[in-house]
This record gives structure tokens, C-alpha cells and sequence, in this order.
């Protein structure tokens, strides 16, 4: 443990121009070189030269100052990044130098210590916000596709094991402020002020630092998955699976069969090794939004009173129960979703396996192609699970079967809850 530092005294105060020393580097979103577009530099080492709102590590900063605090880390510490390079180069892309593809992510956020080498040089403490690396992963769902021989192991893309091999990608959020307020049609005066109040106050600067227009938001980032060449992933004349999917722990990880999610996420998987083995390339893209971005409290809240409601969990039911709780049905807001697909150079998806026409909207929307929707297949529902199929079916969502009636839709049958 790093023994403990005397405190510092002196609070400087950094919600105003000009009371934290001189001017920042200037960040030029969407300029046409990295060296153009400046750094992002929001580490707590460096408070004289800041140049963003917040800071790194999203909502794990709240646990990096409480190590601060305990004595277990030294406040100066900087991170050794000798031999963390990233395994595999990602672009760079025309989206990258456009200031309106992408506004949620840095797209320099992998390689900054060569795009700013001599101001990393010169002493600035500017850090990573990509990580690339290489990894295995292994399902007990693409096992059992492999046992029934819907996949068959290649030695490269799946392994006899049958356990793949990916280049993953971990990403923080990074907003371009002005972009961001583009993207959800408000001003970025509402934006800022509402940012400001509705996180209790948080961060100051949001109403007081307008010359500083990117923010790092201290919430859940994503987690991209590749599977087959990297190339054939902006190659437009191969064959190209993405599923774009949101968080849910109960399912992804315990396997919660109240929900499709963990067997959605194992189809979108077969269906990216199917693709990368017939010489495309699969895409996966995890988002941190547990709860449909409204939190597991709400969620848990919302599974008790469907389970309780007169006539028992239903389909037409499905949506109020959410909004009844939480006051809205849904925050996930998937406008600034597609920033990731343009930062892998994406113009066309072959297969995007999802039914949310949502997703598919913003996707479309923000110029990338979709060819074909694949929707879960009946046989991967589980059975507690049907009333969540039927209520997103019956709203809009895609299928390529036969849409209920209301009096048609599901009820959850034959379980008893121990609520």
C-alpha cells in the first residue's frame, strides 16, 4: 500500500476562466489530423492543464478517490503505459475528422502517446481513453452450437475448444458537448444546465467553463468484440454481423430467464463466428446501460410489480409497469450508439441481429447501410420470457413472424414467485 500523503490544504477552485492558470490546450472537434484536434487531457495529475470537464474512468473515478483518500494510492501517481499499446491498429477513418459521426467517444483514444508524443514528451499527463487487446472467450451456448453442428470448429476463428478468438476494445465515454446537444435536438445551453442540475450539482463547469466543450461523463462505458480479420470489418465487400446490446448482469452473467438477453447475446455471437468463418467478420458492441440505462433498483422494482400486478405479469402491461416506476419506459436512447460502428469504420451491416427499431433507426440514420434484421429465433425464449417477446413485437419492434392482438398477448403461466 502506498503510505499515506498529508492532505493538501489549499482547494483551488476550477469553475471559472482564468482560476486555474493559463488557457488549455484547445480541442478542435472533427479537425483533420490528431495534432489539429489537440488532447483530450483530464487526468487530476496535470490540473493546470485540463482541457475537459471531469475526469477518466467514468463512475469507477468515484473509487479512485476513495483509494486516494485511504492512502492506498499516491494523488500523483502516473500510469507506466510502457508495453500497453494496443495489440491490433483500428483506422484511421474519414469519420474520425467528422464532427458529426462521432461525438461520444475520442477516436485518437488508443493511440495518444503517438499522436501527442512530443507533448507527452513536454510532460503532459494525457491518457488512454481506448484499450485494444486479444482475447478467448468461451460459452457454454457456442459449445452446445457447435455439439448440434450449427458451428464447426476452424482452429482459427473457433477454436476445438470452442472457444473464440477476438480482438476486443474497452472504450470510455467522451463527449463532445456542442455534438451531443446536435444529436438529442436541444441547445447545448439546456444541455449543460440540465447536466449540471440533474447531477446534483456535480460538475460546476458544465454553466460556468464554456470554453471547455468536451465532457467526461462518469458513467458505464462499452466493450467491442471482433471476431475474424479486423480488416473485413470496414471492408463493405465482405460480409459483416453486428448486435449492438445493452447491459443486463441477470441475464448476461446469472442467466435470469425473465428476459432475452444472455440468448440473444449467444445468437449474436454464433451468428458473428458464422460470418468471420465464411470470410466477413462479426461485431459485437457491449453497452453499460443495466436497466434500459435506468439501473438494477428499477429494474428489480419493475420485475415486483409486473410479478404482482392483478392478472399476473402480461404483455400489454410490459411497457407501463417501466414507465409507472421509473416515469419513462426507456433512457437507453441509442442516438449516440452508432459513434462506435463509425469509430471500426463501418458503412454497411449484412446482418444486424437485433429487433429494437431503435437501434436500427439510429444506425440507419447515422449513414450505415443495414441489409438484413435477424430476430431471435422462437427456440432460444426461454418460457418466462414470452411476455417480454410479445409486448416488444406487439410496439413496433421487428419480427419476421406474425405480430399478436392484444387479446393474443402473453401471461406468464405455471411459476411461482417468492416475492
Amino acid at each position: 500500500m502506498t503510505s499515506k500523503k498529508a492532505p493538501k490544504r489549499h482547494i483551488k477552485l476550477t469553475s471559472h476562466p482564468g482560476s486555474h492558470g493559463p488557457p488549455p490546450l484547445p480541442i478542435r472537434w472533427g479537425a483533420p489530423s490528431a495534432a489539429e484536434r489537440g488532447p483530450i487531457i483530464g487526468s487530476l495529475t496535470d490540473p493546470e492543464r485540463r482541457n475537459v470537464i471531469g475526469t477518466h474512468s467514468g463512475s469507477y473515478a468515484v473509487y479512485r478517490a476513495v483509494a486516494v483518500a485511504s492512502g492506498a494510492l499516491d494523488p500523483d501517481h502516473r500510469p507506466d503505459l510502457t508495453d500497453t499499446s494496443p495489440t491490433d491498429i483500428i483506422g484511421p477513418y474519414p469519420a474520425w475528422y467528422d464532427a458529426e459521426r462521432i461525438v461520444s467517444i475520442d477516436p485518437f483514444g488508443a493511440v495518444v502517446h503517438e499522436a501527442f508524443a512530443d507533448l507527452y514528451r513536454d510532460g503532459y499527463d494525457i491518457r488512454p481513453t481506448i484499450a485494444i487487446t486479444k482475447a478467448h472467450i468461451h460459452m457454454p451456448e457456442i459449445a452446445a452450437a457447435v455439439a448440434a453442428g450449427r458451428l464447426v470448429p476452424d482452429g482459427k476463428i473457433l477454436r476445438d475448444r470452442s472457444d473464440c478468438v477476438v480482438t476486443k476494445a474497452a472504450i470510455e465515454p467522451v463527449w463532445y458537448l456542442p455534438g451531443v446537444a446536435t444529436r438529442f435536438g436541444c441547445s447545448e445551453s439546456d444541455l449543460r444546465r440540465i447536466l449540471f442540475e440533474q447531477t446534483g450539482g456535480m460538475f460546476p463547469e458544465l454553466v460556468t467553463r464554456g470554453d471547455l466543450e468536451v465532457f467526461l461523463p462518469p458513467i458505464g462505458g462499452k466493450t467491442v468484440y471482433i471476431f475474424g480479420e479486423l480488416d473485413h470489418v470496414s471492408d463493405s465487400s465482405v460480409p459483416l454481423a453486428v448486435r449492438v446490446h445493452d447491459e443486463c448482469n441477470g441475464s448476461d452473467v446469472f442467466g435470469s430467464d425473465i428476459c432475452t438477453c444472455r440468448p440473444y447475446l449467444a445468437h449474436g455471437i454464433e451468428e458473428c463466428i458464422r460470418t468471420a468463418q465464411q470470410g466477413g467478420a462479426g461485431v459485437i458492441v457491449y453497452f453499460r446501460k443495466e436497466g434500459r440505462a435506468l439501473g438494477e433498483v428499477t429494474k428489480f422494482l419493475v420485475y415486483n410489480a409486473r410479478k404482482r400486478q392483478e392478472g399476473g405479469d402480461r404483455a400489454e402491461q410490459y411497457f407501463a409497469r417501466t414507465e409507472c416506476v421509473a416515469g419513462v419506459q426507456d433512457v437507453r436512447f441509442q442516438e449516440l450508439m452508432p459513434d462506435v460502428l463509425h469509430w471500426l469504420g463501418i458503412t454497411k451491416i449484412d446482418r444486424l441481429v437485433s429487433m429494437s427499431n431503435v437501434k436500427h433507426t439510429a444506425i440507419v440514420n447515422s449513414g450505415i447501410e443495414v441489409v438484413e434484421r435477424v430476430r431471435i429465433p422462437d427456440e432460444l425464449v426461454p418460457p418466462d420470457a414470452q411476455v417480454e417477446i410479445d409486448a416488444k413485437v406487439a410496439s413496433g419492434y421487428y419480427t419476421d413472424g406474425t405480430v399478436p392482438e392484444p387479446g393474443e398477448l402473453a401471461v406468464a403461466k405455471g411459476r411461482e414467485y417468492d416475492i
